[in-house]
């Protein structure tokens, strides 16, 4: 695929992101209207669940997540298609959200934007099927992006624990879960001819369950 060779579909999710980020910054009632929030979400508002996921607090913000989404999204789309991908980037927009709502929903003042939980669905979708691709850390040290995947999930299982920041941990872990099985089941061979990674992306996620059973979150 050459530098400006977009997918059509990357590209309207790009500009939707862009135009309703843009609406966002230069309108604070468009903004808290469609943000997600706890309170009004459990008072009837679901679009919200939605209509977060294209609201960005910044424009770098909104750089950051269209530029991982831009290098990782044609991985998912040549291996699976054009529509499988969006079932990747909408299903891990709507399993962040819910995620989020599971672990937040006593805490009606939380609030959360951005498209995280569907880029990380789609970072982690592609690792899946490029487990050895270099990502650099921190823009300097290269790592292979399967360590990079299980490190991120571990950390935003610190994130969710900890509480001492404003990132959307709890969506970026949907989303990656939401990736990662939506990704198997239209990629069932993985589970035969990749199983070692597999298994090792799997772990953040048995982790996060097993803690939650035993209400350690």
């Amino acid at each position: 695929m050459g530098s400006l060779d977009i997918p059509i579909s990357l590209l309207l999710i790009i500009i939707a992101n862009s135009i309703v980020s843009y609406k966002g910054f230069n309108d604070r009632l468009f903004f808290h209207k469609y943000e997600f929030h706890v309170g009004s979400v459990r008072a009837g508002q679901q679009y919200r669940m939605f209509t977060s996921a294209f609201l960005h607090a910044d424009p770098i913000h909104l750089i950051f997540n269209m530029l991982t989404l831009y290098f990782f999204a044609p991985i998912v789309i040549n291996e699976l298609g054009v529509f499988p991908f969006l079932l990747v980037y909408f299903g891990s927009l709507v399993a962040g959200s819910l995620l989020t709502l599971y672990f937040h929903k006593d805490e009606y003042y939380y609030r959360a934007i951005g498209a995280s939980g569907a880029v990380v669905g789609v970072l982690y979708s592609a690792i899946l099927f490029d487990p050895d691709r270099k990502l650099y850390l921190f823009f300097a040290l290269p790592i292979p992006a399967y360590l990079f995947g299980i490190g991120y999930l571990l950390y935003s299982i610190y994130g969710m624990r900890a509480k001492t920041d404003n990132i959307g941990h709890t969506a970026h872990f949907g989303g990656a879960i939401a990736g990662y099985l939506i990704t198997l089941a239209q990629a069932p061979y993985m589970l035969q001819t990749n199983t070692l990674m597999v298994i090792l992306l799997a772990i953040p996620i048995v982790i996060l369950f097993v803690l939650e059973r035993f209400k350690k979150m």
